[in-house]
């Protein structure tokens, strides 16, 4: 199973989506945008923190960390829940 991406900077709405998965207890790896700017890559102009990168998607901002975790609480009836 591949873990989403929790994309973070320093401001309270990182903080409050970290504490979110935290109290979720949903599985997740955490990176901060710092790291792109020390690497090769530089900035990441057009993504915001946080954001979540998933195999389900793309959710940004702290309302999309929240629709993420709503959308992994509903039971998988093996079929898209946007079809």
């Amino acid at each position: 199973m591949r873990k989403p991406v929790l994309l973070i900077d320093d401001a309270n709405d990182s903080i409050e989506a970290i504490r979110l998965f935290q109290e979720s207890g949903q599985q997740y790896i955490e990176y901060h945008i710092r790291k792109f700017e020390e690497s090769c890559c530089g900035e990441l102009p057009t993504t915001r923190a946080p954001s979540v990168f998933a195999p389900e998607g793309i959710f940004k901002g702290l309302e999309g960390v929240r629709e993420y975790l709503l959308v992994e609480k509903q039971p998988d009836t093996g079929e898209s829940a946007y079809w």
